[in-house]
């Protein structure tokens, strides 16, 4: 703590370290104090010039010199008595100088510019940052976006001048939008937003920022690595621009709408299952081509009018009946024909269970021991039989108890069954840069239909030259 206070106040750390060091061991030479600091001495040197500039390190006159420090205590406090005086001589000298200006000045050549041209700026820390945030929820009159990532909460209710000021615009009326990536140990902050702040969660967005109004925007360059850390490596560019934050506010909305309602995905921490919607392709291609086909009437509509003709008016008006009532005998086929892909539908489905099964195990550290459970809860299901090996490579084989059938209106619930084995090795491996799973062929017997080869890939970094 002592040690933030010191940085806080302006010093680096090899001088606050040095400090510290001489503060507990006086009269050290300047090579005693470069060895206990892991530096060079010319290093060392510089840091005790700067600090005995300061009025913190007094030297002997011995041969060769020796460096003591004030403590910790006494340091902090010297400095601040010094920032004192200096802001006091600030002020003097502001308010001397100030008496004889008027009030009137002339424009500058800032604010006679065009106020749509664009403008930018980098914010360093996280202090500053929500500041920043803040003068944009006070100045925001129709919407405001924040983007928070996985921890952004936790630092928003820790600046509570910012999330004092969010909440204020959503009371006034601003639409206050939230995309976050929740995380179990940051769901209680969430209570601290005002009720209608909407908040969705997204798997999709990491990144951090804010917009305001469709023409300003907060995007994050650089954030600490400790996420309870007080955000002193934090980078962030302003940018105000209409059309720039009109881009980015497309990318959010698309986004937004893929985005998991915050009730909903809080389930997942509290229910320990997945409860968002499921989206499903159930095909591909025209569908109004599709229909015309099965109806017979591709064929394009005359560009002139013919006499009308009764008998071949009754005629066609069969013959579309006549299809229509075949495609409502029921059979699957029939929605094949129609572009509605069953296999495709059912594939997802399976997915989605693999996937809420991999959740489910999430707690499972070791990879030998998930494929062990997913095998069990396999055969438990009466599924069918799952297999693993490592010859020629590491792959899992599935067996299936109902393998697939010919018959083009069966049901093809292998699509699923196998889509749970695929939805479940995704989620648990592929999250992995260096992981591929490829789907392949197995032998076609009943206990070893498919086979998902899992290869996992040494991550090297090539060096170009010229």
């Amino acid at each position: 703590m002592w040690e933030e206070l010191l940085i806080d106040s302006g010093l680096n750390e090899r001088e606050v370290r040095s400090i510290l060091v001489l503060g507990s061991n006086p009269k050290m030479k300047a090579s005693e104090l470069a060895k206990e600091l892991g530096t060079t001495r010319l290093d060392a040197y510089n840091s005790l010039s700067r600090l005995q500039e300061m009025g913190i390190v007094t030297v002997t006159a011995d041969r060769p010199m020796r460096f003591s420090s004030m403590n910790v205590h006494q340091a902090i406090e010297h400095i601040i008595g010094m920032r004192k005086q200096q802001l006091n001589r600030l002020v003097e000298g502001y308010d001397e100088i100030s008496k004889d200006v008027t009030k009137e000045s002339k424009p500058s050549q800032t604010t006679a510019r065009n106020s749509d041209d664009p403008r930018f700026a980098v914010l360093k820390e996280r202090g500053n940052i929500y500041s920043r945030l803040k003068k944009m929820a006070e100045d925001s009159e129709e919407r405001l976006i924040l983007l928070l990532g996985q921890y952004g909460i936790l630092h928003l209710c820790r600046n509570p001048e910012a999330l004092e000021a969010v909440n204020n615009a959503a009371v006034s009326g601003v639409v206050c939008q939230i995309i976050t990536h929740l995380d179990k140990r940051t769901i209680r902050f969430f209570n601290e937003l005002h009720d209608s702040i909407e908040v969705r969660h997204s798997d999709e967005l990491e990144s951090l920022g804010f917009v305001r109004d469709g023409i300003e925007v907060i995007q994050y360059l650089n954030i600490e690595d400790n996420p309870v850390g007080r955000g002193k490596d934090d980078a962030a560019l302003i940018i105000e621009s209409p059309a720039f934050a009109e881009s980015h506010v497309n990318l959010i909305d698309t986004i937004w709408e893929n985005a998991v309602l915050f009730d909903t995905a809080v389930a997942r921490y509290t229910d320990n299952q997945i409860n968002d919607p499921l989206r499903l392709t159930i095909g591909e291609g025209s569908f109004l081509k599709n229909i015309s086909s099965v109806l017979g009437i591709e064929d394009e509509l005359p560009e002139e009018d013919t006499p009308f003709d009764p008998e071949a008016f009754f005629a066609a008006g069969k013959e579309v009946n006549h299809a229509r009532r075949k495609l409502t005998e029921g059979k699957l086929s029939n929605l094949k024909v129609l572009g509605i892909d069953i296999s495709l539908m059912l594939r997802q489905i399976g997915n989605r269970i693999g996937r809420e099964i991999a959740f489910s195990m999430r707690g499972i550290e070791h990879d030998i021991e998930f494929l062990d459970e997913m095998m069990d809860w396999w055969e438990h299901a009466g599924l069918g039989l799952l297999q693993y090996d490592v010859d020629p490579q590491f792959h899992v084989v599935v067996g299936l108890n109902h393998p697939p059938v010919e018959d083009p209106d069966a049901l093809p619930m292998w699509e699923m069954d196998d889509g749970i084995i695929e939805g479940a090795l995704s989620t648990r491996f592929a999250k992995e840069a260096n992981v591929v799973i490829q789907r392949v062929e197995g032998s076609g017997i009943k206990d070893d239909l498919w086979r998902y080869l899992i290869h996992r890939h040494e991550l090297n970094t090539i060096e170009l030259v010229d």
